[in-house]
């Protein structure tokens, strides 16, 4: 007998318009569509729901049934070569009533331009929290206007339910490639005749792998949908996470997946806590317990981290054990925080202790739970945090949400070094999950900050260092699974030196070219070189120049119009392109002695943007072999819910309870 589970309860709807373009809908190429779509894999108990949608477009080239969608539509799901059965039957539940809407959207660019959109009427239905417990292919099957038909393949991965790590810690580079860790070891350590000294602390985990990043309707994907695949083994769309996209005008009623945390806290009861360089409703931290298709609902997100779904009956992870980052704006009660409400407020009524700097973080004691949030937005960056420490104090990014500039700030490493600490003692015998991030590798990289885009994969190395120290300290580093990758990558590289004193003084484009330096003529780095009058006090795996004559020649392959020198940027943070009008043109202000690169972009795009690239996965600790080859960004999230013995036969008694602190 297949077992099918159903907790099912609908509620009110939040309404919010939301725009699609190009494609009437992703995973969705005819006009019934079935979400999960095809090719969904589940893990056996994974909590989900089923969206069903049968088209009707008005105009355009898919014209047809004269806009009337077919409200008479059936679905069916089969295991293996049994039978189908009716869906609802199936899973015990009763038929959910049926919801009509209508979209618009462009069919191409032409489209677009004569702005003559497509108008669709949709009939749609929504299962609510289902499950599949015994491994195996299904079929289901959506029959609409008299014979037509969509069929999506679902696979229920094979069960695993022996627990070989009690805790992982997974640590994410944001948008971070094999190139850039390679710029990083050159800056920060010191080659003899071509042989490192040292090496990056990554360097040293046993095991190296490579994950393809793909969304589920394009192959180039944003940092939302693809921390949505690392963390529910389901991919989805670009600027969604944890759901599957559908063509209601809500981003918050779409048909939802369960992520790692959730799981974890509903099957474990451990312990979870998330860290960000970037603000807490940011992608990646929220992708961990948020559940829609648009990324930039931030309030809702950060109330969703602490209070899970409240429009649908679904899991509760019932908030982290510890938040700490950046993202003061949706904290403090004003019109970016949820209902406008005080979130420093509605956390602690829920007993944590809350840090605004650096000095409180460290003084926290490890019993209770902890919010940390040290300034408004993303948190500024590691070179300006250590090396230009003056550029501080020209932010407005008090955590209080005041016009003062946050000086006490945290570093990746003191955040991800205290929250192991109360986890460790939180989770106990029941164990932990921990993602950290290091958010701005991607960030800077963006606005072609090298420099300070590789300072921070530098701290990430230093955060790698000393959580795997502090593992060993509370002697629970061999219990411990720790994984580095990244979400997405950039078509970053260096291609040699520059040497800028020659390159500021030529006064023509094409002289100044001459003085970057290629194979040969790129010499040795200069970075750890020590030069007189120069001591940052950074320690070693870091540079100890940031500003020698001749710099890496770097650059990327998908940028806006830009000046370039190769310097860094010492006054603040790079912004290359401004906006004239409609379209972005070379900052004139930035790198006045350099020349001009001609970009690759669309003029609509004032930065660089995320590339095809695989990125790399390190893995040391419990199931490492299992992190080696190449394989799909969902696969992480496989491995680790396996290594964590997370998947379920069956219901079993009091699985929708809260988990209880």
């Amino acid at each position: 007998m297949v077992k099918f589970n159903n907790i099912a309860a609908l509620t009110a709807l939040v309404a919010s318009a939301s725009a699609q373009t190009y494609q009437r809908l992703g995973g969705c190429p005819k006009l019934g569509c079935v979400l999960p779509p095809d090719q969904s894999e589940f893990l056996p108990g994974q909590l989900f729901d089923l969206r069903v949608e049968v088209h009707a477009p008005v105009n355009g080239s898919e014209a047809a049934h004269d806009g009337k969608p077919d409200e008479q539509f059936k679905v069916t799901i089969a295991k293996g070569s049994d039978a189908p059965r009716d869906f609802s039957t199936a899973f015990g539940i009763k038929d959910p009533e049926l919801e009509k809407w209508n979209f618009t959207w462009y069919e191409d660019l032409y489209a677009e331009d004569a702005k003559k959109p497509s108008l669709v009427n949709v009939a749609s239905k929504a299962y609510r929290k289902l499950a599949l417990y015994e491994p195996g292919t299904y079929t289901v099957t959506l029959e609409y206007y008299s014979g037509e038909k969509t069929t999506a393949t679902w696979t229920v991965r094979e069960l695993v339910q022996d627990k070989k790590a009690k805790n992982v810690v997974l640590f994410i580079g944001d948008g971070m490639t094999t190139n850039m860790i390679t710029a990083a070891r050159l800056l920060g350590h010191q080659a003899i005749n071509g042989k490192y000294q040292t090496k990056l602390k990554l360097d040293e985990f046993p095991i190296i792998g490579h994950q393809m990043t793909h969304s589920l309707d394009s192959y180039i994907t944003d940092s939302a949908n693809s921390a949505s695949a690392l963390y529910t083994g389901h991919k989805s769309t670009v600027n969604a996470m944890g759901v599957y996209v559908d063509s209601s005008k809500s981003p918050f009623d779409d048909p939802k997946v369960e992520t790692i945390v959730e799981i974890f806290r509903r099957v474990r009861r451990g312990a979870w806590g998330a860290v960000s360089t970037a603000m807490m409703s940011d992608a990646t931290p929220a992708a961990l317990t948020g559940h829609s298709r648009d990324r930039y609902q931030y309030g809702a997100l950060i109330d969703q981290a602490l209070n899970g779904m409240t429009n649908y009956s679904w899991t509760s992870q019932n908030g982290p054990d510890v938040f700490f980052g950046g993202g003061a704006d949706q904290f403090v009660p004003n019109s970016a925080s949820y209902q406008g409400k005080d979130y420093y407020a509605e956390f602690a009524k829920k007993n944590y202790s809350i840090s605004t700097n650096k000095t409180s973080l460290l003084a926290l004691g490890n019993k209770e739970k902890a919010l940390g949030i040290f300034c408004q937005s993303h948190m500024p960056v590691w070179l300006d945090r250590n090396v230009y420490k003056d550029n501080l104090k020209a932010f407005k990014n008090h955590p209080n949400g005041s016009k003062d500039p946050a000086l006490d700030l945290p570093g990746l490493t003191d955040m991800t070094v205290k929250a192991v600490e109360i986890l460790a003692n939180r989770g106990g015998d029941k164990g932990f999950f921990l993602m950290s991030e290091a958010a701005s590798i991607d960030k800077q990289m963006h606005t072609l900050d090298y420099d300070r885009a590789l300072g921070d994969l530098l701290e990430l190395d230093q955060a790698v260092r000393a959580t795997t120290d502090k593992l060993k300290e509370l002697g629970i580093l061999e219990d411990t699974l720790v994984l580095i990758t990244a979400d997405h990558g950039h078509g970053f590289d260096v291609w040699g030196s520059a040497d800028t004193k020659y390159l500021s003084e030529q006064q023509d484009n094409r002289g100044k070219r001459r003085a970057v330096g290629v194979y040969h003529e790129s010499g040795q780095s200069q970075y750890t070189k020590p030069v007189d009058g120069v001591n940052y006090g950074t320690g070693a795996s870091f540079p100890v120049n940031w500003e020698p004559r001749y710099a890496i020649a770097a650059g990327f392959g998908a940028m806006p119009d830009h000046r370039e020198d190769y310097k860094v940027h010492k006054s603040a943070p790079r912004t290359p392109a401004s906006k004239i009008g409609s379209e972005y043109y070379a900052e004139s202000k930035d790198s006045v002695n350099g020349f001009l690169v001609n970009g690759t972009l669309p003029t609509s795009e004032g930065q660089g943007v995320h590339s095809l690239t695989d990125v790399a996965v390190y893995a040391r600790g419990p199931c490492q072999d299992t992190f080696s080859g190449t394989y799909n960004n969902i696969d992480i999230f496989y491995k680790i819910a396996n290594c964590l013995g997370l998947g379920k036969s069956d219901a079993g008694n009091g699985e929708d309870c809260p988990a209880k602190n």
